[in-house]
């Protein structure tokens, strides 16, 4: 233990002198010792902090990860009424929109000629279109673009899909994982309780089909990512149990990639905003932010290894402070992003390679960019070096609106209106 650690220690209570000694013995963080944590503050909060970073250290090493990757939100019609999402629009909305397989295609060919190694895909479910409209989806990008990696549809998405092609969730992830699917993001996760669940999402995927579809997937070899919504309306042996249930399943399958804590981004989200479910809070504060990364590294990082800041969520200054706290990836460059941005988040457009790589130096790591599974593309210097992003198309995007697109004029746009009076699929209409 180091000097430093002792002195910070020496003030701290004993109970929480025990738990961070605890988890420097390699000792497994309980749910009770969790729970103490999230109270933290002052010296113990530093304590916490010092703590996760030399797991991170042990656990992850010096360099810090990116990938070159797009999202492609190609619907914003769905059947659900989430009270935490201000990106769903109803089927007769006049902002709703569905793009047609061609459009689809034609951003992942762009993503592509701009470096891009991953496209992540996910959306609303929209009523109308056909059970396999997942599986068509995939084999198209992949026919399009075979070099690369597609992530896409959380597991509400894959029991949408089964459901409407009466298929069970193991034979559609598999036919999923034929037609091209790399790997699954594990979002509509938020908080892994039902009676969290009915409060803040009603009728949206349950606790046991969310696990039943990411232990199929693992089965399957398609690795998927892992998540938690926080700072809405949960408790901390809320945020706790997820994180042992997170935990179990790696265990058992080894089939997670990564754990990426989401704060709830309030401004715009009907759950905060109609104040229609009492306690809900606006968004976590910047110590519960820390704790929350922290503990998950303390608890997760022996199994886990990557914990990933979301700078869409957190903001770019936030997650290079995240990386003092058990980070050791930074996500990706998402191109443009419309779910975050729609409730109110202020990044998501675009965060170039050359940006997070400045980022992580000031931090005083190692940038590398690496593929969707972690394998290491790049390993970069310490140091700056001159010219180093001159082949890089992205860093050269004066406008990235304008490249992309944004969520704001897409909703307007009547080339992609969404038609609830068509059996809408992916292809062509024009």
């Amino acid at each position: 233990m180091s000097h430093m650690l002792k002195a910070l220690l020496n003030r701290a209570d004993r109970r929480i002198v025990a738990i961070l000694d605890g988890c420097l013995n390699d000792g497994e963080l309980s749910v009770d010792d969790a729970i103490a944590l999230f109270s933290v503050n002052g010296t113990e909060l530093h304590a916490l902090i010092v703590v996760a970073d030399e797991m991170r250290r042990r656990q992850a090493g010096d360099t810090v990860t990116y990938v070159v990757n797009r999202n492609i939100n190609f619907t914003n019609v769905c059947v659900k009424a989430c009270k935490f999402c201000a990106f769903s629009r109803d089927l007769r909305s006049e902002q709703g929109y569905l793009l047609n397989e061609d459009e689809i295609i034609r951003r992942v060919l762009q993503a592509e000629a701009y470096g891009a190694t991953e496209v992540c895909l996910q959306a609303g479910l929209a009523p109308t279109v056909d059970g396999r409209i997942y599986i068509d989806l995939c084999r198209a990008v992949h026919a399009a673009a075979p070099n690369i990696h597609i992530h896409a549809f959380s597991p509400e998405e894959v029991k949408y899909g089964a459901t409407r092609a009466r298929m069970s969730f193991h034979d559609y992830l598999l036919e999923l994982k034929e037609a091209g699917l790399g790997s699954l993001p594990g979002t509509s996760a938020e908080i892994l309780d039902d009676d969290m669940r009915d409060r803040i999402s009603p009728g949206r995927i349950g606790t046991g089909d969310w696990l039943n579809i990411i232990r199929t997937a693992h089965s399957l070899g398609i690795p998927t990512t892992s998540t938690m919504m926080f700072g809405h309306a949960e408790t901390f042996a809320d945020r706790a149990r997820h994180l042992a249930l997170l935990r179990d399943v790696q265990k058992e399958t080894g089939g997670f990639s990564e754990f990426v804590p989401l704060s709830f981004v309030h401004e715009e989200a009907p759950l905060f905003v109609q104040a229609k479910v009492p306690g809900v809070s606006p968004g976590p504060t910047g110590d519960d932010i820390v704790r929350l990364y922290a503990i998950a590294r303390l608890m997760l990082g022996p199994t886990f290894k990557n914990i990933q800041a979301s700078w869409v969520k957190e903001g770019l200054r936030m997650a290079q402070w995240l990386l003092n706290c058990g980070v050791n990836d930074l996500g990706g460059t998402l191109m443009n992003e419309s779910i975050s941005t729609s409730a109110g988040a202020k990044n998501g457009q675009l965060m170039t390679p050359a940006t997070l790589r400045r980022t992580i130096r000031d931090a005083g790591r190692t940038p590398a960019e690496r593929h969707t599974d972690y394998r290491i593309r790049k390993t970069f210097d310490r140091a700056h070096q001159p010219g180093e992003e001159a082949t890089e198309p992205l860093t050269h995007v004066e406008n990235p609106a304008a490249v992309f697109g944004k969520y704001a004029d897409l909703i307007n746009d009547p080339k992609f209106r969404y038609d609830f009076e068509k059996d809408y699929q992916l292809k062509d209409t024009a």
